[in-house]
């Protein structure tokens, strides 16, 4: 076991006291706040059927996801980059990760705290995230438009 672990490493517990309580609410604050700027974001750029679900109590992944969907590759990867530019200027943050921006179906952005989901319609049907994470809490989204990207 010694050789995975070579080096001096501290071996230190971090009690839980007031002002460690106060600083996780603070960052629970600022995910819910990064949450709801990418949501924005989206529903700027159309996005349609925008969901926000409050992981935090049943996943160690993410305190959020946030779900939508781009009704054409474009659309998906226009969506991304409006998230990544929205947040980076307002909250001075990029994401860790970014993956398939290049074939445009399905981006997943990692923000730590926060994972960004922007799929085509039949991925989105396929996959059923919303199924999966069904005991999730869903937060509603101020002046919601599902669906208002959609094509007639």
């Amino acid at each position: 076991m010694t050789d995975y672990f070579q080096g001096n490493f501290p071996l230190q517990s971090v009690p839980l006291t007031k002002s460690v309580a106060k600083s996780h609410a603070h960052t629970e604050e600022e995910s819910g706040k990064l949450a709801t700027t990418i949501a924005e974001a989206a529903s700027d750029r159309k996005a349609g059927e925008i969901i926000l679900l409050k992981v935090a109590e049943v996943s160690y992944l993410a305190d959020y996801f946030v779900m939508m969907t781009g009704y054409s590759k474009v659309q998906v990867r226009a969506i991304a980059q409006a998230i990544e530019g929205k947040v980076e200027t307002e909250l001075q943050r990029r994401p860790i990760r970014t993956e398939g921006k290049v074939e445009g179906s399905w981006v997943l952005q990692d923000y730590g705290d926060v994972i960004v989901h922007i799929m085509m319609p039949k991925e989105r049907e396929f996959y059923n995230l919303e199924a999966f994470w069904i005991h999730a809490e869903r937060i509603s989204l101020p002046e919601s438009d599902e669906g208002e990207g959609k094509p007639t």
